[in-house]
């Protein structure tokens, strides 16, 4: 999320953290390739404007 909102410190103090705890560059390599994935689909379903199920529709629910 960090990442994806820009957040300068977030990302470098996220990125420090897992590489103490032993990631590898190859494994941030993966990570950031995940993340990139993840923001093109969130942003060709927003483009196509996908509707939102039913069961996770937060207007619906409170209309019932």
């Amino acid at each position: 999320m960090s990442i994806t909102n820009s957040c300068s410190f977030c990302v470098h103090s996220h990125t420090a953290a897992a590489k103490a705890k032993g990631m590898t560059d190859g494994q941030y390599a993966e990570l950031l390739s995940i993340i990139a994935v993840a923001g093109k689909t969130n942003q060709l379903a927003s483009a196509l404007q996908v509707p939102v199920d039913a069961v996770f529709n937060a207007d619906q629910a409170a209309a019932r």
